[in-house]
């Protein structure tokens, strides 16, 4: 019990955690769709440099003040990374944003590119963040529960908005209806590539996460109005974004509590 009220402690304070000062205007249209400027103030934009420039790479999750979950995949050894937070618009400069270096960024050590397993890594700020309007943590679901069938998850991120398309400029919000694991692991939808740690959304054939969206979060909303961070993006179909019967696989973070609470005490 103790490590979970340190993970409250950590994302308590004047604004707390998964609840916005700008409120997501969450509608039910087909497709993505801009969002409301800064509705989701704990999606991060992950950018390694090339060459004296920072690029966009992976989406991730404010989760404290000193701490962002990703994707495992978004990660390699032989990048720089920094966090950009507060973000709408890539491509503009904004008052309410502000770039930090990443420290110590740990990948999940039973991590698996081939089979893509354990999907999941925490990057440390070498500062921690002061919580703003447009800066603040989502908060963590409860260890090993599981969404049920349809559940309205949205996911976000600046990933391509169509396959082979450029990534979006402004920051995107898409609902995804969660897909429970019997469907999901049906032989003509994922089959068993989806394990109980992952979670599935959206496999409707127009909406989904696409690339660039990786490591981004699945915002679901609790009971009390809060919205939790349930999943990370972490992989889709190969041959289109928006494939029938092919939703996308989030790693499912209520498998990983303990790990998280773990890994961001110890380091």
């Amino acid at each position: 019990m103790m490590k979970f009220v340190v993970l409250a402690l950590l994302v308590v304070g004047a604004y707390g955690c998964g609840l916005p000062t700008f409120n997501p205007i969450v509608t039910r249209v087909v497709g993505g769709e801009d969002v409301r400027p800064h509705s989701w103030p704990w999606q991060i934009s992950l950018q390694y440099t090339r060459n004296g420039n920072w690029y966009h790479t992976c989406g991730g999750t404010l989760i404290s003040e000193q701490w962002v979950l990703t994707a495992a995949h978004c990660i390699s050894n032989s990048n720089t990374y920094r966090v950009e937070l507060g973000k709408h618009n890539l491509k503009e400069v904004e008052d309410s944003s502000v770039a930090i270096a990443a420290s110590t960024i740990v990948v999940h050590e039973k991590w698996s590119a081939f089979f893509i397993r354990n999907d999941i890594a925490l990057v440390k700020l070498v500062n921690p963040v002061t919580f703003t309007d447009t800066i603040m943590p989502a908060c963590l679901p409860e260890e090993g529960y599981i969404l049920p069938h349809n559940a309205p998850c949205y996911v976000t991120g600046w990933g391509r908005m169509k396959t082979g398309g450029p990534i979006a400029d402004v920051l995107q919000q898409a609902l995804l209806p969660v897909v429970d694991h019997a469907t999901c692991t049906k032989p003509d939808w994922w089959g068993t590539q989806v394990k109980e740690t992952m979670v599935c959304a959206g496999g409707d054939g127009i909406v989904s996460g696409c690339n660039g969206d990786s490591g981004g979060p699945l915002n679901c909303q609790n009971a009390d109005g809060a919205w939790e961070v349930h999943g990370i993006v972490s992989f889709g179909s190969g041959l289109s974004c928006n494939l029938a019967k092919k939703p996308t696989v989030f790693t499912r973070v209520t498998s990983y509590i303990s790990w998280i609470s773990t890994t961001m005490a110890s380091n």
